[in-house]
């Protein structure tokens, strides 16, 4: 309880803000279309394991956009709790928990560029 009146944290009385996840590093050197596929693969997959679509659909509006204002507008509009500013643990009003892998949220340190 005490976090359904709020989809951001507060720290000492300051809203947190969403922020770009910290850098990761995929197990093999990975190109951008496979990233794209994992990512597909996973948007795909996500509303079968619960919560409600309209949830994962703001949170891959919100993973999509570069503009982290333009994402905190699309959370706190949706009226998604967010756990991890990064946006990897997110809980809806009625308290499902949505957890978003880092390969959809930004890209790995080893990135095969160009291809």
């Amino acid at each position: 309880m005490g976090c359904v009146g709020s989809s951001q944290s507060k720290t000492n009385g300051e809203v947190t803000k969403l922020r770009k996840p910290k850098p990761w590093r995929h197990p093999q050197p990975i190109t951008r279309t496979h990233l794209m596929q994992l990512r597909e693969e996973f948007w795909d997959t996500a509303p079968h394991y619960g919560g409600r679509k309209e949830i994962w659909d703001a949170l891959r509006a919100a993973a999509d956009v570069s503009d982290r204002t333009l994402a905190q507008t699309i959370v706190d509009s949706a009226g998604i709790i967010v756990q991890n500013n990064d946006l990897t643990e997110c809980y809806d009003e009625r308290g499902a928990k949505y957890e978003l892998p880092n390969y959809v949220l930004s890209e790995p340190t080893n990135l095969i560029r160009g291809r």
